[in-house]
């Protein structure tokens, strides 16, 4: 029995208003986002990964300006959120296409470990966000030694 799902449906009806309308002549009636529902969940990808003291997110954002990119962290969640500026059309210019979408987005990912949220460091480079968070000094593995008797 499949299970009724709003978002995957609120995104087909979108794809069929989208339809309908190109046929009339408009090449994205009502594309005010530059994302669907679903894919503004998902937006901006990113890799997620962790070594024994450290875990490390990057996000893929390209043509967003890092200085308009807010980062905040509460207990074991991590928020991004920003701006892709439009698409800045020149006097004079002729657009022929224009795909890379603009709008805002937010995106929060949980983590799967506690974090120091005291030293966390963010760094930007040709488009990828890079975010280094200290694990919490409870979670790091400790040694034990063993003694002998």
């Amino acid at each position: 029995m499949a299970s009724w799902d709003i978002f995957r449906e609120l995104d087909s009806l979108r794809r069929e208003m989208d339809e309908a309308f190109r046929g009339v002549g408009f090449n994205r009636p009502m594309a005010a986002s530059f994302l669907s529902p679903q894919a503004a969940r998902r937006f901006p990808l990113v890799n997620l990964s962790e070594d024994e003291g450290h875990v490390y997110l990057e996000a893929l954002l390209p043509g967003v300006d890092p200085k308009q990119t807010e980062l905040s962290v509460l207990r074991n969640s991590v928020s991004i959120s920003g701006e892709r500026k439009p698409f800045a059309e020149q006097r004079g210019q002729i657009v022929h296409r224009s795909e890379l979408g603009s709008g805002k987005f937010t995106r929060t990912l949980e983590i799967p470990v506690d974090i120091n949220p005291d030293n966390i460091s963010a760094q930007y480079n040709d488009g990828i966000l890079r975010i280094t968070m200290p694990k919490a000094e409870h979670v790091r593995p400790k040694k034990i030694d063993i003694s002998v008797s």
